[in-house]
């Protein structure tokens, strides 16, 4: 039997941080939404919660930065091998010789951050030491590497300009200079880069091995060489900035690379790439976050107006307007399910490429889907500035863009079911 309830122990933390949508990020949304590229000051006290939360073991690594896998869970070739046991739940199912079912940091953070995207995804995004960046260091940094970056807040480049959603082909070079690497390039669409107090940068050892050379390094958001070019102007999740770096001869200790300095021809772009086995379930949990919002504020607004929903009676048999909430309904419903198993099997140390795709595919392109849908069976309340619908159709968007399109996640999920490697589909 698969236990689909949240885990006892993880609803404290669910419980505060639905307060926290409700209480702190609710009231400010629209000011800090006016207010792009202003700092929200009332984030520093939310992330001393999350802090305390942390080192008292009650957080039970909310947030971005405690996705992670700890050192005595499986290895992913482990998990791999062994039988299924059950999902999200207790623990209690199991077969015969299996190990018991972890719900861990993926999970916790998971269901913690679709609470605050009910909130506001930009806030989330903003709160210090949460940044994607974070998870990537908790996703391949050594033991000695997250204890030196475990408490400060790091951001994450990739992105590229004419390289788009093909990680692999990125051109930003770091080159061994004695004990340090040299990074040269450009990096576009960094979250938090300005705020942060780190930034993760994917670069490459030798472009002529394409993507087995590219690493990743920790790079001190102070470093001379890492220049802050512009911050954008976003069409939503405006109170998290969004910048633009050129790295000229920028010098990095080589004991910053992330995970194993060694190119390997076989697997190597794995290590890499298992930064995004860990936050594509976390994106999908934002998008799932902020399309609960738009469903229980619509479903509020339409009660008021006398539209109701009848559960147990076939939609056919009740008003449009109903009928088009329980369809939205059912599909937040299966992207949620996709998204906790994709983080239960992070938890678990089983390979969730796969799964992570599809969870992050089928949850941004819900969020776009029901964020629209809900402004336009609320008309002009809606499209008003009076409830933040718009703000949040507005924010959807980029939930089913970044950590890899739309496209993108159908493409590694594509893969995955024929058994094709990246130059055989492309």
């Amino acid at each position: 039997m698969i236990d689909l309830e949240v885990p006892k122990k993880f609803r404290p933390l669910v419980e505060q941080a639905r307060g926290m949508a409700e209480e702190v990020f609710w009231p400010i949304s629209r000011k800090y939404d006016r207010a792009e590229h202003e700092y929200p000051a009332e984030l520093d006290l939310v992330s001393a919660v999350i802090d305390g939360l942390s080192d008292s073991g009650a957080g039970q690594g909310a947030g971005a930065s405690g996705s992670t896998r700890s050192a005595d869970e499986p290895s992913a070739d482990a998990g791999q091998k062994e039988a299924e046991v059950g999902a999200v739940g207790s623990g209690r199912n199991k077969k015969k010789g299996s190990k018991e079912n972890r719900n861990g940091a993926n999970l916790s953070s998971a269901l913690s951050i679709m609470e605050t995207c009910r909130g506001d995804v930009g806030l989330t995004l903003s709160i210090p030491r949460q940044g994607l960046g974070n998870a990537a260091i908790a996703a391949v940094a050594n033991d000695e590497q997250k204890a030196r970056y475990g408490n400060r807040w790091a951001a994450m480049a990739i992105t590229e300009p004419e390289v788009g959603s093909d990680s692999g082909a990125i051109r930003t070079t770091a080159v061994r200079d004695g004990d340090e690497y040299v990074l040269n390039g450009e990096k576009i669409y960094v979250t938090a880069g300005e705020r942060a107090e780190l930034v993760v940068v994917w670069a490459t050892l030798d472009r002529s091995l394409g993507k087995q050379a590219i690493k990743s390094f920790v790079v001190e958001r102070t470093n001379p060489g890492l220049k802050l070019v512009r911050l954008e102007h976003k069409l939503g999740i405006r109170a998290s900035d969004t910048a633009a770096f050129v790295l000229e001869d920028c010098r990095v200790p080589a004991q910053d690379l992330l995970g194993d300095p060694e190119i390997k021809i076989e697997g190597g772009f794995g290590g890499a790439m298992q930064t995004f086995d860990n936050t594509r379930p976390l994106v999908a949990s934002m998008a799932l976050g902020l399309t609960r919002a738009c469903l229980d504020t619509t479903t509020k607004l339409l009660a008021e107006q006398g539209v109701e929903v009848d559960h147990d009676a076939p939609a056919t048999t009740q008003s449009a307007a109903a009928a088009r909430l329980i369809q939205m309904e059912a599909d937040y419903e299966s992207a949620y399910l996709l998204t906790l198993r994709a983080a239960w099997m992070a938890d678990n140390g089983r390979p969730n490429s796969m799964e992570a795709s599809m969870a992050k595919a089928k949850a941004g392109r819900t969020c776009v889907d029901v964020a629209l849908g809900c402004v336009e069976l609320c008309g002009a309340t809606g499209y008003a500035e009076t409830e933040l619908l718009e703000k949040w159709a507005r924010d959807s968007k980029i939930l089913d863009i970044f950590e890899g399109t739309q496209q993108i996640q159908l493409l590694v999920v594509a893969r995955r079911l024929l058994g094709y490697s990246s130059a055989q589909l492309k």
